[in-house]
């Protein structure tokens, strides 16, 4: 399945959305990333779980870290479960976005009654 960026951004809405609905606030990230895994997988939304992505500067790999989601190869999907999203967690995410060459990434807070959705833009585009 090929999504375009506003598709595939769209999907991952939809289906966080969804699990929201379904779930409620109150549990641990990792039961929102496995919620959102099965509700991806039912919409045949393409991604990557756990993706792994080695963290590298001077040319040397000094460890791993492994993205929440990885959607069709584009979008980057932080998942957090907490009481306001904070700029914290948008430093967090551009480097991921760097690493990965990639320019969008989606936040997705599970914890508040209504879904909160932020997107987060690499500051500069990837080469």
């Amino acid at each position: 399945m090929s999504l375009d960026l506003e598709d595939t951004t769209g999907a991952i809405i939809e289906a966080a959305i969804e699990v929201h609905r379904e779930l409620g606030p109150g549990f641990l990230e990792s039961v929102y990333e496995s919620a959102l895994v099965v509700e991806s997988e039912l919409r045949r939304v393409p991604f990557v779980r756990q993706y792994a992505v080695p963290v590298v500067p001077r040319y040397v790999e000094v460890g791993l870290h492994r993205l929440d989601l990885f959607v069709a190869n584009q979008v980057v999907v932080e998942l957090k479960s907490v009481r306001e999203i904070a700029p914290e967690h948008f430093a967090v995410v551009r480097p991921y976005l760097r690493a990965v060459g990639h320019f969008h990434g989606l936040l997705l807070n599970f914890a508040k009654p209504t879904q909160e959705i932020k997107r987060v833009l690499a500051r500069q585009p990837p080469r």
